[in-house]
Formats: structure tokens, sequence, C-alpha cells
């Protein structure tokens, strides 16, 4: 795969057409970024472009179609629900009542869909400016808040991993298997696109037996002859 472009998400206002994103040559470097990849991952990738009938000039994944929707709320019935726990005067109030959200500061659901439903109807009947529906506006790039909440966050949860992972762990990932699998470091440099074969050396603190690796990688080259022999011919074990 061949990197020849970078989008770039910019704030409307920086933006020289109002837009939100701003596509590019690929600068770093000053050269493309070629990444190989495997046959079984090139196979659900050309699935995937057949199963939705892609075409050359269009964005392998682009963002869905946002459809608003209004939140259905359950009408409470403060008779049934009890009451709040005591305010700073000592005040208790009914749960799903206006007052139990206002003064006695209850953020159960109860009480703040009876809040809700409160100033709905208020700016259904023009007492209140409505807002306006929020939309993401994008030329079909996925914004980077959209993707966080919607598609690694929940992927994070699934996977059952900390808050202290982030979507740019995953190339540290990449890169650590890699060595850790024999990659020497000039294949790791070239696929992370580091300048510097610097940069690639740090990746090798999260290999815990990377001496008994380079052990064992020196025994194997100093034996793999099954032992040299001197100027007799005998063989001459090597310690």
């Amino acid at each position: 795969m061949t990197v020849s472009r970078v989008a770039i998400e910019l704030v409307k206002k920086f933006h020289p057409d109002g837009g939100r994103f701003v596509v590019k040559e690929y600068p770093k470097d000053g050269e493309h970024r070629e990444v190989p990849l495997s046959g079984e991952l090139v196979n659900k990738v050309q699935a995937y472009i057949a199963a939705h009938n892609l075409g050359d000039d269009d964005l392998l994944f682009s963002m869905p179609v946002q459809i608003s929707k209004p939140a259905l709320r359950a009408v409470p019935d403060p008779e049934t629900l009890g009451w709040t726990e005591n305010n700073t005067l000592g005040r208790s109030y009914r749960h799903g009542t206006l007052s139990g959200y206002s003064a006695g500061k209850c953020r159960c659901d109860h009480c703040t869909a009876a809040y809700a439903i409160y100033r709905a109807e208020r700016r259904a009947n023009g007492k209140d400016s409505p807002r306006g529906v929020r939309a993401v506006h994008t030329d079909g790039h996925i914004p980077r808040r959209w993707f966080r909440d919607n598609v690694w966050l929940p992927a994070r949860t699934a996977a059952g991993l900390g808050p202290g992972v982030k979507v740019h762990s995953l190339r540290h990932a990449h890169a650590s298997w890699l060595l850790a699998g024999g990659a020497d470091l000039e294949t790791v440099k070239t696929r992370l696109g580091h300048a510097s074969i610097l940069t690639t050396q740090k990746y090798l603190h999260t290999l815990p037996d990377e001496e008994n690796k380079a052990l064992n990688a020196f025994a194997k080259v100093r034996n793999r002859a099954g032992g040299r022999r001197d100027t007799s011919g005998a063989k001459v074990m090597s310690v």
C-alpha cells in the first residue's frame, strides 16, 4: 500500500474554503510511504470494496450518514418513585419532579427525564430558543472526535483495554511485535517511516528477553557449521 496523500482536519476558520479537511501530498521525509500488506488483509479489503461498490476516487472508509432521532423518555410518576436525599437545607423532594432536579440537585434518570420533558415542551411552545440539530459537517472524511467516540472507545472497551491505551499505542505495539518476531531494525524503520534508525531503536526497550535473544543468535552463528576445525582437521567445540 502506498500512502501518497494526507487528510488534515482543521477548524473552519483556518480552512481556506470554510470546510473541515484539507488533502495534500504526503510531505514527511519528502517521499511517499509504502507499507507491505498481508495477503489475508488484501483479500478482506478487496471484498469490502466489492461489497460497497467503491470506485477509484472513493474513500475506503467514509463518514456514515448521520440521522438525528429524538430521544425517547419515559414520563416519570413521582407518586411511585420516593424521595431525594436531603439537600444542604435539609429538604428532600419527590423523584421525577422539577423540584427534585433543581432544588434537590438530583440527577437520577427520573429527575433528569422530568427536566428534559419540561424543556422540550417549552421549546415546542416557542417559549425558549430551540437549539439547532447538531450535525457533523464533513466531506466524507471521518473526524477524529467521531472516530474516537464511535469506533475507538467501543473497540477498546470490548478488548478489555484500559484508558491509558491510545490509538497511537497501536503503532508502538506494531513496532514492538515486529522486533519481537525477529524483524531487523532497518525493516521496522522503513515500515514506520522513521528518518533515523535511532528512533526505531527506542522500541527495543519493550523486549524484556532481548539480551537472551542476542546471546542465542551469537551462539547460533558460532555453531552453525557444527563446530569449527583446527589446522589438523579436528573438530573444536565453541565456548
